[in-house]
């Protein structure tokens, strides 16, 4: 018995080490396997979408360099040649008041400040216009609030009544819903049977602050060419240096203002109109169909409806209105998700409309469809994240796919001095700036396909939060920098997997290859991660 139970036990053994090979032979088979599946589906497949991205993205960059260089070739020669709007059009300054014609010289104003619970700013809006010099008996103020917080409402008012019983011809105007937002207030007020004796209206939002000779500048534009039907302004910020998330929004912005409007003014007398610090010919918004609800850049679709009918804009590039920049990164990110999806949806709505437009030139058409829509609102995105942050650190695994160095390094280069000569100051900050736009390249891409899809967030119309001068003040200012107490409430979760996805793409640039894309992904994902982690803006607690 016990030599029968040694001869089962040595079986057993046996049986479990065959048992044990065979599983091992059949393991390595199995990798084996899969190994060669992947090798061949990453040949026939991988491999040609990636090398056919690295062409798109190759294309979508040149096109986009050359549209920048475009733009700032033109900028540059009306700078250097003093090519004014003064020069361009006829512009005679309006006479003072005299005692024979009083102020008839002066032309009726309307003015809009559209508002929604901007406890923080609408005295600043309000103040400024009413402090225009402008005959009071030739201008009429509107303030559209909208506001939803009955305390702020009884401020709002407070606040109109008292510039009144000043002389001012001021109008507090509220409605009990908010259809069409900002677009739907301005559409309504607009219809009221006193406006029909105003010829112009100029339009401020609530943190703007225009200086006493606006309309002492830009009205002329209107009243002696007949054919202007928009006279724009351009942003100064007051709270530029408040922290690198403002002086960074300040190179972007100044950019547009300098480069973008004012080669569009010079060259098609055509950009897009900002939503404030600009004035309008009435006449020209009736026959542009007047403010529509259908996107959230009503400003952009008035407009390209208004260019349509053949009427041309104006840029004054050194009449600055002073105003503020988000200041939270929750607050930029809501705001740059409208920038961004509100032009794609309108390029998506208007596009047989301005290829039928029989009133403007077939460059025209070109210019609106190509240079103003596709280039600047949908290839840029694309280009900026897909291109740096994708398929460039992707290709970390791919070293079958060449990326040529004038796509990798000098066309970047380019566009990034193009965009940091507008602000001169912040040059310094140039490596930061790349860094940020990038991040921000994540929301726009992902906004321009809800606007082009019309999907969820489509006509998501968040106010952009304003401070004006909370921060000044020692109460806030010692808590401005705090974080939310609750995790869920400071981390971005999208941001930090980005930096997850370019810390292993770095991480194995680094060990595998020799083209070095390491030194640039890394700065990437730590840009990434210190944004999903909330390092970056100014953070005001909520109030409990």
């Amino acid at each position: 018995m016990e030599g029968a139970g040694n001869l089962s036990a040595a079986v057993a053994l046996y049986v479990d080490r065959a048992y044990d090979l065979f599983a091992s032979v059949a393991d390595a088979v199995a990798l084996s396997r899969a190994a060669s599946v992947w090798a061949a589906a990453r040949a026939a497949l991988l491999v040609p979408l990636m090398r056919v991205a690295v062409v798109l993205c190759l294309v979508m960059s040149v096109m986009l360099v050359v549209e920048k260089l475009s733009m700032a070739l033109v900028s540059l020669c009306v700078k250097v040649f003093r090519r004014t709007p003064e020069k361009a059009y006829k512009w005679e300054p309006l006479l003072q008041e005299d005692l024979e014609k009083g102020s008839l010289p002066y032309p009726m104003v309307l003015v809009q400040i559209p508002m929604f619970n901007e406890r923080e700013v609408y005295h600043i809006s309000i103040g400024a216009v009413c402090t225009l010099a402008w005959p009071n008996d030739r201008l009429i103020v509107q303030v559209l609030d909208d506001s939803t917080d009955i305390a702020i409402r009884e401020l709002v008012q407070e606040e109109c009544h008292k510039w009144h019983l000043k002389g001012r011809n001021i109008h507090y105007i509220s409605r009990d819903n908010r259809n069409g937002y900002k677009a739907g207030a301005l559409k309504e007020a607009l219809e009221l049977d006193y406006v029909k004796k105003c010829d112009y209206v100029a339009i401020f939002d609530a943190d703007h602050e225009p200086p006493p000779d606006f309309l002492l500048r830009s009205i002329p534009f209107l009243m002696h060419n007949p054919d202007i039907a928009l006279v724009q302004a351009r942003w100064k910020f007051v709270n530029a240096s408040e922290c690198i998330m403002t002086r960074i929004q300040e190179m972007s912005l100044n950019y547009h203002f300098k480069v973008e409007q004012q080669s569009g003014s010079s060259t098609m007398a055509f950009f897009g109109f900002n939503g404030t610090a600009g004035v309008w010919r009435i006449q020209a918004i009736n026959e542009a169909e007047g403010w529509k609800e259908r996107t959230t850049v009503e400003d952009m679709d008035l407009a390209v409806r208004a260019t349509l009918q053949g009427w041309k804009f104006v840029y004054i590039g050194d009449l600055k209105v002073k105003s503020e920049l988000p200041s939270s990164y929750k607050a930029y990110r809501y705001q740059q998700h409208r920038w961004a999806c509100g032009p794609a949806n309108l390029f998506k709505k208007m596009t047989i409309d301005i290829i039928m437009a029989k009133k403007v030139t077939l460059l025209k058409k070109f210019f609106l469809l190509y240079n103003f829509f596709f280039a600047r609102r949908i290839i840029s995105h694309n280009v900026t994240f897909f291109f740096y942050c994708v398929v460039i650190p992707l290709s970390s695994f791919f070293p079958e796919v060449e990326i040529p160095k004038w796509g990798v390094f000098y066309v970047p280069t380019i566009i990034t001095i193009l965009n940091s000569v507008g602000t001169p100051r912040s040059l310094h900050l140039i490596i930061i700036w790349v860094l940020f736009e990038n991040v921000m390249s994540l929301h726009r891409c992902k906004a321009v396909y809800i606007g082009l899809l019309e999907a969820g967030r489509v006509n998501e119309w968040v106010v952009t939060e304003k401070l004006g001068n909370a921060l000044k003040t020692k109460q806030i200012a010692g808590v401005a920098k705090k974080f939310p107490r609750k995790f869920w409430e400071r981390f971005l979760f999208l941001e930090l997997a980005m930096g997850v996805f370019l810390l292993t793409c770095a991480s194995h640039n680094l060990i595998c290859r020799t083209n070095q894309y390491f030194i640039f992904i890394f700065p990437q994902t730590i840009s990434f991660l210190l944004m999903g982690f909330g390092f970056v803006g100014t953070h005001i607690p909520q109030a409990k």
